[in-house]
């Protein structure tokens, strides 16, 4: 048998060394290893940068596949059993969550939608909420994705200005005239703040951010298409500020699986990438932002169809012209 030696466990502000590591072990019996020091079951912990070559590893993979070395160090998500315990006795008065668990492309398994709902409410409770801005009375709530979203985290550049997405300051500012903003990253917070410095985001003075969300907040969902993977539930901030929810939120991500838990509520938008080249042409914020601006008049964002918004735009864009061409019809 061949070990890697020891390898860290990054778990909020600890460093929790596992000696010995078996690389004939699988995930699975690492897991258990980290349920000894952490008291977290193995089904609750999440490894974020335990990986293949293309998809996040699963408990039956052997750990010489991934590339292990001494002093490996893993990203820990999970709560222990006690901490849950304190505040997740059961799933109660939990906001407006889902309307269906269905999407086009698959079906969240009906035994695993308690489990869900379980998460939802300890996210509520254990999740610690920082508002870098106050939220405005009377606002609708746009939440925004970085990755592929407004920012291209894979290619290289002088400056980290040089990936950010076109024409985003100019979509921010519109539409903080309509929308408290929340950015929700599948990264670590640290990350998330230092990407919104390096855009401008933080300290633009003509919109402000009312707080940033990161993978802490997510929960695991199982799919038969997918298996288990991470999402971002809106309940989770609707049940920390009333004042939204299905009604008058919307999600930009370019992941649609992130918003598999309220799928009415999301809008895939077209991934960023090889910003050298793409930035020149892309166009996608500023169609957004006509999007946001007209929809901002709807009372009620769950009879819209977010797939079809620039058939919206088009349609709303003849409407009005009619309108005015009716008008200056009766001024003659």
């Amino acid at each position: 048998m061949e070990n890697v030696g020891k390898i860290i466990i990054v778990w909020g502000r600890k460093r929790i060394e596992i000696p010995d590591v078996n690389l004939d072990d699988t995930v699975h019996g690492l897991k258990e290893r980290i349920y000894k020091e952490t008291n977290i079951l193995p089904e609750r912990q999440k490894l974020l940068n335990l990986r293949t070559k293309d998809k996040a590893c699963q408990d039956e993979e052997i750990l010489r596949n991934l590339g292990m070395k001494p002093g490996f160090k893993l990203m820990l998500m999970g709560s222990r059993e006690e901490d849950i315990a304190k505040v997740c006795h059961a799933p109660k008065d939990l906001p407006d969550v889902i309307n269906d668990f269905k999407t086009e492309e698959e079906e969240i398994e009906i035994e695993n939608v308690k489990l869900c709902l379980f998460q939802i409410q300890c996210r509520i409770g254990l999740y610690r909420f920082v508002e870098l801005n106050p939220f405005r009375e009377g606002k609708k709530l746009l939440v925004l994705d970085i990755d592929h979203t407004i920012f291209d985290p894979k290619s290289t550049a002088v400056s980290g200005v040089e990936l950010m997405r076109p024409f985003l300051h100019q979509f921010l500012t519109l539409a903080y005239l309509n929308y408290d903003i929340v950015i929700w990253s599948a990264t670590s917070m640290k990350w998330i703040n230092e990407k919104m410095k390096v855009l401008g985001v933080s300290s633009n003075p003509y919109y402000k951010i009312a707080c940033h969300l990161d993978s802490n907040a997510m929960i695991n969902v199982h799919t038969s298409k997918y298996g288990t993977i991470t999402a971002k539930p809106l309940a989770i901030i609707w049940g920390k500020y009333k004042q939204f929810s299905a009604k008058n939120t919307i999600m930009f991500d370019d992941i649609r699986r992130n918003f598999i838990m309220n799928p009415q509520s999301g809008l895939k938008i077209k991934p960023f990438r090889h910003a050298h080249i793409t930035r020149r042409k892309d166009r996608e914020l500023l169609k957004l932002s006509q999007y946001l601006k007209l929809i901002a008049k709807v009372d009620d964002f769950q009879t819209l169809n977010h797939r079809k918004w620039q058939e919206y735009i088009i349609d709303k864009t003849k409407e009005e012209k009619k309108t005015k061409e009716g008008n200056e019809g009766r001024t003659e």
